[in-house]
């Protein structure tokens, strides 16, 4: 899914509340396991298919409120009243990276992430009870957000596993083919493209923001940290001119600083 198992999400943090940080766990543990069987290993389609059929089975079973595999999750969705509809949004989404690897259209490619990363922010939005539709929006745009950041940050790694997350419409547009991808092309339609990328996530990532503020408190705060961690990395694009295949930025300590310095200026 090249999301790098949610590592743009606050999970089990010091800056949550103690009663909340074994349900985010148990979400994140769910959520990284179907992600490591959709890209990890040496599994067979078919297999990988299958095993995420039999999470959702597991899943089942614990609407059901039958014994499973999943005792700590199923304690979870008890005792916060989640729904179940993010997590099996999340097998749809896992089992598409298996059989499904370009993307038409921004809307194709947004309706992934709708499955693919918003399911998170949903849950988490449900362990604090706020789910009313407008935190619901801010967060889903936050979280897509978070995914195309990824995707233009890993575009080279997603490639070498078969995969586009480039709207292959933004490619035309540009007068772009994979094949550019895998020759490493950084020319001016190249950084063109690029920059139009970076544009779009980074208005996604201001749209959603004012729910850092409606959250308040530490997970306000968290949430601040990061938003302004995904400008960071998108900022990082930008530098290195879209050249993802020699530079793929990364985060370093330095940048925690100014991470930290703006989340706390929001």
């Amino acid at each position: 899914m090249g999301i790098g198992h949610y590592e743009n999400f606050p999970v089990a943090s010091l800056l949550l509340p103690a009663h909340l940080r074994p349900a985010v766990r148990a979400i994140y543990r769910f959520a990284r396991t179907a992600d490591d069987i959709a890209d990890e290993g040496v599994r067979s389609d078919a297999e990988r298919i299958a095993q995420l059929a039999a999470l959702g089975r597991d899943l089942d079973e614990i609407a059901a409120g039958r014994p499973n595999n999943w005792p700590d999750l199923a304690a979870a969705i008890r005792e916060h009243a989640l729904p179940m509809q993010p997590f099996h949004d999340l097998l749809s989404a896992f089992t598409q990276d298996v059989t499904v690897g370009s993307y038409a259209s921004f809307d194709e490619l947004g309706d992934y992430c709708r499955r693919s990363a918003n399911p998170i922010g949903r849950l988490l939005l449900s362990l604090y009870r706020r789910t009313d539709p407008v935190s619901l929006a801010q967060s889903d745009a936050i979280c897509s957000a978070l995914q195309l950041t990824n995707f233009w940050q890993d575009i080279a790694l997603d490639r070498a596993k078969g995969r586009i997350y480039i709207p292959r419409t933004e490619m035309q547009r540009h007068g772009l083919v994979p094949q550019d991808i895998d020759a490493g092309h950084t020319d001016s339609r190249w950084r063109a493209l690029m920059r139009s990328l970076t544009a779009h996530a980074r208005a996604m990532l201001s749209w959603g923001a004012p729910l850092a503020r409606t959250l308040g408190n530490r997970i306000g705060f968290e949430l601040r940290l990061v938003i302004q961690g995904g400008h960071r990395i998108l900022e990082r694009i930008d530098a290195v001119d879209g050249d993802v295949f020699r530079r793929r930025p990364v985060l370093r300590p330095a940048d925690w600083v100014v991470i930290g310095a703006r989340a706390l200026r929001m």
